[in-house]
């Protein structure tokens, strides 16, 4: 493991979690599974595979203090600020560039800091064998069984079985599909050769670079002038100049749907991305009615309530309800059927438009 590295994206915002989620403690700082903040469940579900001068974060200026406070451990140095938000391809490339400078012979892991993972010993023992296949010019992807045709998700084609490694299959990948329409992911679902993109990717620093200069020559040019400056006085302020030009590109659609050795790892690890609040159903210990609750408060009294979950610190009474999502905040409360969960964001636009930024 003396070349192998973690890198934990944590620089999203999670707006379909409102209000929860807020522009200054977006989701992966909220303890929304667990009882720690979902960074640092990352973090401690990476320890027993990483030294902790391996595991690196990427993330925004007004989250770092938060994230550098739930990872102490972690070395200063490891925590690569972003000037600005440029999606997560940017992200990547400004990470293998540090770590790519600091040890030209790295693989790297790129994970994000929002997402649960219920099998946690599958999960480094499937990175393990994630790391020995990209020592051979892959880039690998796990690969998540779709338990149904979301739309929300990429999808990825499985090819030919390349080889086996540790009791994992892994295979060729044809080609990424980004979010198809309805109709295509059923034919997805149905034909079992797809698996969803979890977003990790495994992958050699050189070689990350390279498809980068491949296929984002911009991104590329940038970090390589960037690279040199990695550790020096000049450091901050030579990326903060850089950063100004940089294009706003997702990693999946800017490089990963093009890149030329795709290999893909189906596995079970029982993720989620936790991206609304209905999907909090599928990771939550849920009470005999289908009721899930989260908060620091114990006390509630449910009577009748059915299939609904509330998050609150306070008591929290329902009666004679089904399928409710019930959120409160000291200066929001949000009620909504949990089949419109996926509507907060228009919430959260409205807000936008309506100048109400003190509720963001």
């Amino acid at each position: 493991m003396d070349h192998y590295y973690a890198v934990i994206l944590a620089g999203g915002g999670g707006t379909r979690l409102w209000p929860m989620s807020r522009s200054d403690l977006p989701k992966q700082l909220l303890p929304l599974v667990e009882d720690t903040s979902m960074f640092r469940v990352s973090i401690e579900r990476l320890a027993p595979l990483f030294p902790v001068e391996h595991i690196y974060v990427v993330t925004g200026e007004r989250f770092a203090d938060k994230m550098r406070a739930d990872a102490p451990e972690l070395p200063a140095e490891n925590f690569i600020i972003e000037p600005e938000g440029r999606n997560t391809g940017p992200a990547a490339a400004l990470a293998m560039a540090v770590i790519g400078q600091r040890d030209p012979d790295a693989t790297v892991a790129l994970l994000t800091a929002d997402h649960h993972i219920t099998y946690k010993e599958r999960f480094r023992a499937v990175l393990n064998s994630a790391f020995n296949v990209a020592q051979e010019g892959y880039i690998v992807t796990l690969g998540i069984s779709p338990s149904m045709p979301s739309t929300g998700f990429g999808y990825i084609r499985r090819g030919e079985l390349l080889s086996e490694t540790d009791g994992f299959q892994v295979f060729h990948s044809l080609n990424f599909t980004e979010k198809p329409d309805p109709q295509t992911a059923r034919q997805f679902l149905r034909s079992g050769e797809y698996s969803w993109n979890s977003g990790m990717f495994i992958w050699r620093a050189d070689l990350a670079m390279r498809e980068f200069k491949r296929q984002q020559p911009v991104i590329h040019d940038l970090m390589a002038a960037y690279q040199q400056s990695v550790d020096t006085p000049k450091a901050t302020a030579k990326l903060a100049e850089l950063w100004s030009q940089m294009p706003r590109v997702q990693l999946d659609t800017g490089v990963m749907e093009g890149a030329e050795r795709i290999a893909v790892i189906p596995v079970d690890i029982g993720w989620s991305d936790v991206g609304s609040w209905d999907a909090l159903f599928d990771v939550l210990d849920l009470d005999v009615d289908g009721n899930g609750f989260r908060g620091s408060s114990p006390n509630r009294i449910v009577v009748d309530t059915k299939n609904s979950l509330v998050y609150s610190d306070k008591l929290t009474v329902t009666i004679g309800v089904e399928n409710l999502v019930v959120v409160d905040t000291p200066d929001v409360l949000m009620i909504c059927r949990k089949d419109r969960a996926q509507d907060v964001r228009k919430v959260v636009d409205l807000l936008r438009e309506t100048e109400q930024d003190k509720y963001l």
